[in-house]
C-alpha cells in the first residue's frame, strides 16, 4: 500500500510499547500494528525478543516465526536492567498509548517498570498484561507457556485417542495466540473507555483462561450432571456423524452433521437416502444411540472413493465436509488465494521473498496492512530516540558508549 493510504487505517496516531517476548503479547501488537498503529518492539541489546530464534533460521539468523510474528514493528533496545534504561522506557511511556508484556508476575515491578510507577508517568495508559495464570492467585509467579496452558485450561486432556496419550491441540502455541486476541479485544475496550474518561487501565490475561473460555460446556455440564468428558479421538458425543474419516487414496475428510437435515443430505451425497429414513438414523437420538454403526458406514463409504471424490459429492449435496489440510494442500487451495489468505513480502536483508498468513479479520474501509516483516536488532533505535524523546546524536552515541542501548 502506498503512504496516501496509511491515514485511513484506525488505530493511526496510536502508540503502542511491545516490550514482550516469544508470542502471546507480541501477536496483540501485531494485529495493532496491522491496522495502524506505530509499535515499539523494545528488546534487550543483547539478543533481543527470544523469538528471534524460535523456529527455523533465515539467512539472516532471525527465524521465519519473527520475520512473520513482528511485522511492522521497530526495533529499540533497551537495556531495563540499567537505572538509564529504565528512564529511557519511562520517557517513551509518557508518550505511548498501549504497553504490552508478558514477563512472569513481579518482573517489570522488580525493575521499576511497574503498573503503579507507569501509571503515574501516564495517567491515560493501557498496560496487557499476559502471564501464563494472571496476576493473581495462589499460581500467579509460576512460569506458564502455551502446552501449559493447554494442560491446565482443559484441552489437552480432551485430545487425542480414548484411553490413549493426551496430545498437543494442534499448535504448541495456541493457547499463545488464543491470548493475543483476547489482549487485542481488552486493549480496543480499553482505548474506548478512554476515549469517553481519558482514564487508562490493565488489563490482566492469563493464558489458562484463554484455553479455558473455549470449552463450550465442559464446566455447566460437571457441575449440574458430575460429567466429566474423556478423549474421543477424532469424534464427539453430541453429535453424529462428526468427525475425520480416512478416504481411499490416503487422505482425510472432516464430517459434520450436527442436526437430521445434514444427515439427510450426507446420505443423498452417499446414495443411501434410506439411511436418513425414521426407521433407521433419520433422528440424531437414533443416531447418537448407535454411533459404532454410523461412523463405520460413513467410513466404509470414505474408503471407498478418493478425498476429492467425497468431497465432489457432499458439495453437490451441500452436506457439510471439508478435506484435512496439509501446508502443501494449502498452499495449492483456491479459496485461500481467492481469499489472499497468504501474502508475498520481498525483504532485502532476508534475499528472498517470504510468504506469511496475511491479516485478519477483513475490514470492507480500513483494511490493515504490511509494511514489513520482522526487523532487524536494534534497527530503529536511533530513529525512536530522536523523534519520539528528541534527543541528540550525542546522547544517543553516549548511551550506546555505555551499552544502554
Amino acid at each position: 500500500m502506498t503512504d496516501e493510504k496509511k491515514p485511513d487505517l484506525p488505530l493511526k496516531g496510536i502508540r503502542v510499547i511491545d516490550v514482550a517476548t516469544i508470542i502471546a503479547a507480541p501477536y496483540c501488537a501485531a494485529i495493532l500494528g496491522e491496522f495502524g498503529a506505530d509499535v515499539l518492539k523494545v528488546e534487550h541489546p543483547i539478543g533481543g525478543d527470544a523469538c528471534r530464534r524460535f523456529g527455523t533460521p533465515t539467512n539472516r539468523g532471525d527465524t521465519l516465526t519473527w520475520l512473520s510474528e513482528a511485522r511492522n514493528k521497530k526495533s529499540v533496545t533497551i537495556d531495563l536492567h540499567r537505572p538509564e534504561g529504565v528512564e529511557l522506557f519511562k520517557g517513551l511511556t509518557a508518550q505511548t498509548d498501549i504497553i504490552c508484556e508478558n514477563f512472569r508476575p513481579g518482573t517489570l515491578e522488580k525493575w521499576g517498570l511497574g503498573w503503579d510507577v507507569l501509571r503515574e508517568v501516564n495517567p491515560g495508559l493501557i498496560m496487557l498484561r499476559v502471564s501464563g495464570y494472571g496476576q493473581t492467585g495462589p499460581y500467579a509467579s509460576r512460569p506458564g507457556f502455551a502446552r501449559i496452558a493447554h494442560a491446565v485450561g482443559g484441552i489437552a486432556y480432551l485430545s487425542g485417542m480414548p484411553k490413549g496419550t493426551p496430545v498437543t491441540p494442534g499448535s504448541t502455541t495456541l493457547g499463545d495466540y488464543m491470548s493475543g486476541l483476547y489482549g487485542a479485544v481488552g486493549v480496543l475496550m480499553a482505548l474506548r473507555y478512554k476515549e469517553k474518561t481519558g482514564k487508562g487501565q490493565y488489563i490482566d490475561t492469563a493464558l489458562y483462561e484463554s484455553v479455558f473460555r473455549c470449552t463450550e460446556e465442559l464446566a455447566p455440564a460437571y457441575a449440574m450432571f458430575g460429567e466429566i468428558r474423556e478423549r474421543h479421538g477424532p469424534h464427539i458425543e453430541s453429535a453424529c456423524p462428526y468427525g475425520h474419516f480416512p478416504t481411499r487414496d490416503g487422505g482425510w475428510v472432516a464430517i459434520a452433521c450436527t442436526t437430521d437435515k445434514l444427515f439427510a443430505r450426507l446420505a443423498k451425497a452417499m446414495d443411501r437416502p434410506e439411511l436418513a429414513s425414521t426407521s433407521l438414523y433419520g433422528l440424531q437420538s437414533e443416531r447418537l444411540d448407535n454411533r459404532g454403526d454410523v461412523n463405520e458406514i460413513v467410513r466404509d463409504w470414505c474408503g471407498s472413493l478418493t478425498r476429492d471424490e467425497v468431497l465432489e459429492r457432499c458439495n453437490k449435496w451441500h452436506a457439510p465436509a471439508g478435506p484435512l489440510n496439509n501446508i502443501r494442500d494449502i498452499f495449492a487451495n483456491r479459496q485461500f488465494h481467492a481469499r489472499r489468505n497468504m501474502v508475498s513480502i520481498d525483504e532485502e536483508n532476508v534475499g528472498e521473498t517470504v510468504i506469511v498468513p496475511n491479516i485478519v479479520p477483513r475490514l470492507s474501509e480500513t483494511p490493515g496492512r504490511i509494511d514489513h516483516l520482522g526487523p532487524t536488532l536494534g534497527e530503529h533505535t536511533d530513529e525512536v530516540l530522536k523523534d519520539v524523546l528528541g534527543m541528540s546524536p550525542a546522547q544517543i552515541t553516549e548511551l550506546r558508549e555505555k551499552r544502554v542501548i
